[in-house]
């Protein structure tokens, strides 16, 4: 097939850059004409953003000359805001592609994307009613809340009528979207998925040395959780990522207040005088970063680690926590566990169920640590789940099964666009 990605890249990247990257590597892997055209909001004034989210987006005459230049069948788009935005998908049905809009997250009617403010999960903006977060003020200051307000408002009707076929990343996700307004009838499934060659040959789990999360450090992620659980069950643990959580999250790992647990010295590994975590991960054996000296209960903090580095953590680990608040919808922190071969203890909202076979509750602290416990106190189990995650991920995560999803999604949104067009 001939492709065309399209995708605005984020101030600050993350998973969804991750995802078209990966899509457009499989997709060449597999034969198929892929062309990625890319824009970026890093560096861009804000100014310029909420001209282009009002107007719709910026230039839609490049996409069109894309399509024509390549012959694209289908433009496959990701995030278009703000600077592709409904005009995109317009050109690209104009120059006679079918359209599928991937929604990676709850962007169509959340200013914020993640559905999570003030400590708890909000669903308050729904179909064309963007207000609540002009009200909230999601965005900080009342004029940019007021923009997001507006041009999600204004752009989410034209966005519906120009995708032929909707992308979401699981049940649970799609199930969310349409309660909140995406029409009943449009849209497929489509998780992330794990290239062949990520996934290991078996699991190492029953000698992981310590229980891992990863991930930006922001509230919604619940690694507050994470470290009162490893600290009630005594198991070590390894805080990968930056964000701007971290003081919070120290202080709690240092013992931040009046019953806070108390983790001593390693708590604060990194800080002044200490060798990070991702300098020490090159001194270990193949796939073994040592981690020097990590006695129950201790959390050491990482920071940002690149790639390798933390797919070296993951194969130290004996198990991996996605204890999210907020409705994730496919998180590569469980999908890497699973590629990984590492028992995935996951939270029960959104789609982490889906990913992980189960889910606790998201803030019961007495669960994880139950879970945790247990887990960390019988090796056999951690090699047997660790077994069951790399089969589980194989089949429903790998390359082969995303591939087949894909070409069938591009199909139903070619007979879609037959149906729009007549013969």
């Amino acid at each position: 097939m001939r492709v065309l990605l399209l995708h605005n890249r984020y101030r600050a990247e993350g998973g969804e850059e991750r995802a078209v990257g990966e899509l457009h590597e499989l997709l060449g892997r597999r034969g198929h004409e892929v062309t990625l055209l890319e824009r970026s909001s890093r560096g861009l004034p804000r100014s310029a953003a909420a001209r282009a989210l009002l107007a719709g987006g910026a230039d839609p005459e490049e996409v069109a000359a894309a399509v024509r230049r390549t012959g694209a069948e289908v433009v496959h788009a990701h995030n278009l805001h703000p600077l592709l935005g409904w005009r995109a998908l317009a050109a690209a049905r104009a120059a006679g592609a079918a359209t599928v809009l991937q929604l990676h997250n709850f962007r169509l009617f959340c200013a914020i994307a993640v559905a999570y403010r003030d400590g708890h999960r909000c669903f308050e903006c729904r179909g064309a009613n963007t207000a609540p977060g002009l009200v909230h003020r999601c965005r900080g200051g009342t004029g940019e809340a007021a923009v997001y307000a507006l041009g999600l408002a204004r752009q989410q009707r034209r966005l519906v009528a120009h995708a032929d076929r909707f992308a979401v990343l699981g049940r649970a996700h799609g199930a969310r979207l349409h309660e909140l307004g995406l029409p009943p009838g449009r849209s497929d499934t489509l998780p992330n998925f794990i290239p062949d060659a990520a996934f290991a040959p078996r699991s190492r789990a029953d000698r992981g040395a310590y229980a891992l999360v990863a991930g930006r450090l922001v509230e919604e992620k619940g690694f507050d959780t994470a470290i009162r659980a490893a600290a009630g069950a005594g198991v070590p643990l390894v805080v990968a990522g930056e964000g701007p959580d971290e003081p919070r999250l120290r202080a709690l790992a240092a013992g931040g207040g009046p019953g806070e647990p108390r983790l001593g010295a390693l708590a604060a590994g990194g800080g002044p005088g200490e060798p990070r975590l991702g300098a020490l991960a090159a001194g270990g054996g193949p796939g073994e970063p040592r981690l020097g000296a990590l006695a129950a209960g201790d959390v050491r903090f990482t920071g940002w680690l690149a790639a390798p580095e933390l797919a070296a953590l993951r194969a130290g680990a004996g198990a991996i926590l996605v204890p999210s608040r907020c409705e994730e919808a496919c998180p590569y922190a469980a999908l890497d566990g699973l590629a990984a071969g590492v028992p995935v203890l996951a939270g029960d909202r959104g789609g982490l169920p889906e990913l992980a076979g189960g889910g606790l509750p998201a803030d019961d602290v007495a669960a994880w640590t139950d879970a945790l416990g247990a887990l960390w106190a019988d090796p056999a189990a951690r090699r047997s789940r660790g077994e069951a995650a790399l089969a589980r991920g194989r089949e429903r995560f790998g390359e082969a099964a995303h591939h087949e999803r894909l070409l069938a999604l591009y199909a139903r949104a070619i007979e879609e666009r037959g149906r729009s067009t007549g013969p």
